[in-house]
């Protein structure tokens, strides 16, 4: 029998891959041009994909989860993993425009690295508590007819996001 959760699953094994240049951006930290690339595909991929999958999850996934747990603040250490997670991102954000294709000083690379493998580290162990706590339980609780207007509203919300 198919998992009414089988999309968001989907998505979190896409997700993961892209995950792997944010630690594959810590080890490079400090080796050139090829570095500064890392980096900057690690930012876009946090930027550009996982914020908006944060965005989407706190708009229509957690309001179900928070529902079928009978109570709002179900999610809230999920949505604290969050806030983090956009933290970070603008730290990193901030740590790029000082560096200004300049190599980073030890004091800035170990800024990096920490920031880097920070997000790597919270994100694994965010997704990880999705798919062993909240996925099962969605599974268990929603119809597929449910869980489709769930995705439909976390793809809206996601779109949303990527669009400012």
């Amino acid at each position: 029998m198919p998992l009414v959760t089988q999309p968001l699953r989907d998505e979190h094994k896409e997700l993961l891959p892209l995950l792997e240049q944010v630690k594959m951006a810590a080890d490079a930290v400090g080796g050139g041009a090829s570095a500064a690339e890392a980096l900057d595909r690690a930012y876009r991929f946090l930027a550009e994909h996982l914020l908006p999958h944060a965005e989407a999850e706190e708009a229509a996934l957690y309001p179900v989860v928070g529902r079928i747990m009978g109570s709002p603040d179900a999610t809230k250490t999920m949505q604290v993993d969050h806030a983090k997670v956009g933290h970070l991102t603008e730290e990193l954000r901030q740590l790029r425009e000082q560096l200004a294709d300049q190599t980073p000083s030890a004091e800035q690379a170990r800024e990096l690295r920490r920031v880097l493998y920070g997000l790597y580290t919270l994100v694994k162990v965010h997704f990880a508590k999705e798919e062993d706590v909240y996925l099962p339980l969605l599974d268990s609780h929603l119809t597929a007819e449910e869980a489709r207007t769930m995705f439909d509203a976390m793809e809206a919300a996601a779109q949303r996001a990527k669009q400012g």
